[in-house]
């Protein structure tokens, strides 16, 4: 068997956790964790501790928050725990060359894509926006560069017409925490080779921002569904109702039905059972079809549901437009 190695954790949020959580149920030994200091949240701003910490206190593991890791004495203290590896997973700290070079394997990286595709802030939802048929987690080599290290496992998984930005956030936590165990094992043991990443097909995955998740109809319905899909749990998708704010969580592209025309993009046509559509495209002759959504003040429902209630603000022949987001 191989033996145990000295591990030092850094992350985070949720995604980051998972990968903590892993490596609490391994044969390794997580001798610190590094995380962002407790942030103002929630309507009240009260100062809270992320998830990574949460888990940290609640397995008693020494727990260090810099707010930078520049500095000499911090990099001589994370030193000093004497880590094989660091393990760095979603932590929002740049790592300075210097503490790179601290542990004796270096410090890897659970990345959220399939790299080089989607090197960045948002690959998760970026590949779901895309159109991307399959995303995965890489575990790669740190060094100075976004992103750019060697590689030492890859894990797939199929991105499916259902999958949200949130079921996949999920799926690759689960997978992170997985595939960095496999590769602390065999670091462990008979060690593993690390592949460069490959020149062609980098691609950058940008920060999320709440402008962005308002949809302009006038694009293609398929373009419109895969970022609804990716908007979810957040910024979530939206386009005006009135002077209010429609919130769409989940979509598909569509076609008109036999005898409609084609009518003004963000036109609501009638509805099918389970669905809003909605005119879209440039000359507003396809559908995006939208079987979930949450109206102004209330919760996020089924389609069916929320047509059910025959809420006049879902009539058929009204037009969700665009707004000025100071309005609303």
């Amino acid at each position: 068997m191989s033996r145990s190695l000295r591990v030092i954790f850094a992350g985070t949020p949720d995604f980051a956790a998972a990968s903590l959580a892993a490596l609490l149920h391994s044969r390794h030994s997580v001798v610190a964790v590094y995380t962002q200091p407790d942030r103002p949240a929630g309507r009240g701003r009260k100062l809270t501790a992320s998830p990574v910490k949460s888990l940290a206190v609640a397995h008693e593991l020494p727990v260090r928050q810099p707010e930078t890791l520049k500095r000499d004495d911090i990099q001589a203290e994370l030193a000093d725990f004497e880590a094989d590896v660091m393990v760095v997973v979603a932590y929002g700290l740049i790592l300075p060359q210097a503490v790179l070079d601290i542990p004796r394997l270096g410090c890897l990286n659970v990345h959220a894509s399939l790299l080089p595709r989607w090197r960045g802030a948002a690959p998760i939802q970026r590949a779901i926006e895309a159109g991307d048929s399959e995303s995965g987690v890489t575990i790669m080599q740190m060094d100075a560069g976004l992103d750019t290290g060697d590689m030492l496992m890859v894990r797939r998984t199929p991105i499916t017409p259902t999958t949200t930005g949130g079921t996949l956030h999920d799926t690759l936590a689960t997978l992170g925490g997985e595939a960095m165990v496999e590769v602390l094992d065999a670091l462990a043991g008979d060690g593993l080779t690390a592949t460069p990443q490959p020149e062609a097909g980098a691609t950058y995955a940008a920060k999320l921002s709440k402008a962005e998740a308002e949809l302009d109809f006038t694009r293609p319905a398929s373009e419109l569904a895969a970022r609804v899909r990716a908007f979810n749990p957040w910024p979530v998708a939206w386009c005006a109702c009135g002077d209010e704010r429609l919130r769409l969580l989940m979509a598909e592209a569509d076609r008109l039905h036999e005898g409609e025309r084609a009518v003004m993009p963000g036109t609501l046509l009638s509805p099918d059972a389970d669905a809003l559509r909605i005119a879209c495209g440039p000359r507003g002759d396809v559908v995006l079809r939208v079987t979930r959504a949450q109206l102004p003040g209330g919760k996020p429902l089924a389609a069916r549901d929320l047509l059910n209630a025959r809420d006049a603000r879902l009539q058929a022949g009204r037009h969700l437009g665009r707004a000025n987001e100071e309005s609303l």
